[in-house]
């Protein structure tokens, strides 16, 4: 990461996926590079006005909300490691913990997995992401604890929650997977879910794959260990409350 003003690193910093470590080298396998436009430069009607975020060399941003800037660089940053990541495979999904297993909940946004997640946390699960579940060679899912990114109904804005908010806690170690949600929210639908043989599942996660293009086999052999043990349930869910609490009543 680079910046033309010493204060916006620690922004940047602030807004690092969770769980990162600073390396030592001089090489990158990507350069983040922030320019903020100063006030002095704005009364002057230069371009620098506006606060630029580049990714390599393609402009990522261009406005004058710095927030912007921020949330820009998180989301980019995260996606860059999903894509990148060795040895794990990045699903689009949430995730937590019940009794020694994972819950995982795939879904593209706007799906509803993060108010599920939040009411399962709510309900008493311990939290480890509402945007991917990290999957190792064994299958086993890894925390990727970001705070919890909720919508009000009707609104596109997110809101950033942290966990403990929410009465729970993040979880810290990988749990093997003991079931898969595929599921979306549909006012007034009752959950009445199918269960998937183990392939249907596996193509119904890897849906959710996040380097499904760049790195299939390896994806491919983690989510096999996945579904040779874990349930796979498909079905349109309706209040992420009521699911949640009978969900892991169920489970108990």
């Amino acid at each position: 990461m680079r910046v033309n003003r010493a204060d916006a690193l620690a922004h940047l910093l602030a807004h690092l996926p969770p769980g990162w470590r600073p390396a030592r080298g001089g090489l990158v396998d990507c350069l983040f590079s922030v320019i903020v436009g100063t006030e002095a430069e704005a009364q002057r009607g230069s371009v620098r006005r506006f606060n630029l975020l580049y990714e390599d060399h393609v402009r990522m941003a261009r406005t004058r909300e710095l927030a912007s800037v921020w949330e820009t660089f998180e989301a980019r940053v995260r996606l860059f490691v999903a894509e990148r990541a060795r040895g794990r495979v990045f699903v689009h999904a949430g995730a937590v913990g019940w009794r020694g297993c994972a819950i995982i909940v795939p879904g593209r946004s706007f799906s509803g997995k993060s108010s599920l997640i939040a009411e399962l946390v709510r309900a008493g699960a311990t939290y480890y992401s509402d945007e991917f579940a990290v999957i190792d060679a064994r299958g086993r899912v890894h925390p990727f604890a970001k705070p919890l990114s909720l919508r009000a109904a009707g609104e596109t804005q997110q809101t950033h929650i942290a966990v403990e908010a929410l009465g729970g806690r993040a979880g810290v170690k990988p749990l093997p997977v003991g079931l898969v949600l595929v599921t979306e929210y549909k006012a007034g639908a009752r959950w009445r879910p199918k269960q998937l043989t183990p392939g249907q599942g596996l193509l119904a996660i890897f849906a959710h794959v996040v380097a499904a293009r760049t790195a299939p086999a390896a994806a491919f052999a983690a989510l096999q260990q996945v579904v040779a043990t874990a349930e796979v349930w498909k079905g349109r869910r309706g209040e992420a409350r009521v699911l949640a609490h009978e969900l892991l009543v169920s489970l108990r």
